[in-house]
């Protein structure tokens, strides 16, 4: 399965298993991906949700394959899981650990922001390349990044498409910690058991306080920015100029591995 959950006692674990194509998420995934956490979310047994990638990488962001498909004369995205990822961190009361393993790319690290906080292995690295690739976030991308690592530093990651390694993005604030990565999911499982300690009722209770409080935005900003990708792409999108910057991007991401 291209998405494997676990139970670990308390702690449901969400691997996004796609190894031979760096975990891209297709839109079936995300619809998966999403059912996945909603089900974690709705067993009381479950007092947190951990997600990770099989190695080598965390996601490598949408398929691009199937990104093309979804824009081909069409001029507007399908209906997906990634417009969604805000409604996933709204809905759920149940806390979610990214355990960033690899390269968390575009949508890729999207999906590592809906996540309460993030735990890496000395392997991890980040980009976006929304406007390399030739499209637009809808994912939470222009809200949490800089909300995690400051409106300079998110644009200069937006602007550049550079990759950041897991030593600077501790620096910046995007990772909590970074650990060997043998261990990742060792530390990963500690965490999410002194989270598990804790009454769930207060713990949703404080998780709406930080959302409400400690990230000041508001449902409409996503719906904001989905919009405007739609919009964007409904105009801009050039598949024959996708194609040719796709082998690139690739080759580019694996080069700085």
């Amino acid at each position: 399965m291209d998405i494997e959950t676990e139970r670990r006692g308390p702690i449901g674990i969400l691997t996004l298993n796609r190894p031979e194509a760096r975990n891209a998420l297709t839109s079936a995934m995300l619809v998966r991906f999403e059912e996945a956490v909603v089900d974690f979310d709705q067993d009381h047994t479950i007092r947190c949700i951990i997600v990770t990638g099989a190695d080598p990488a965390f996601c490598a962001g949408l398929d691009l394959k199937d990104l093309a498909n979804t824009y081909h004369g069409i001029g507007a995205p399908s209906p997906s899981a990634k417009i969604t990822l805000r409604g996933l961190e709204v809905v759920r009361s149940t806390p979610m650990i990214g355990a960033i393993n690899g390269a968390a790319v575009t949508g890729g690290l999207e999906l590592a922001l809906g996540c309460d906080f993030l735990i890496g292995s000395h392997r991890a690295s980040f980009a976006d390349t929304h406007a390399r690739v030739g499209v637009m976030p809808a994912g939470g991308m222009t809200i949490r990044l800089p909300q995690l690592i400051g409106i300079n530093r998110a644009r200069q990651m937006s602007l550049t498409g550079a990759f950041v390694d897991a030593g600077t993005a501790a620096e910046w604030g995007l990772l909590n910690e970074v650990v060997p990565h043998g261990i990742l999911m060792e530390r990963c499982l500690e965490v999410a058991g002194q989270i598990a300690e804790t009454d769930p009722s207060a713990i949703a209770e404080l998780r709406s306080f930080y959302d409400d409080l400690g990230t000041p935005s508001t449902a409409e900003d996503y719906r904001t920015e989905a919009r405007r990708s739609r919009a964007w792409m409904a105009a801009a999108f050039d598949e024959a100029a996708f194609a040719e910057r796709r082998q690139g991007i690739i080759e580019r991401g694996s080069s700085q591995q």
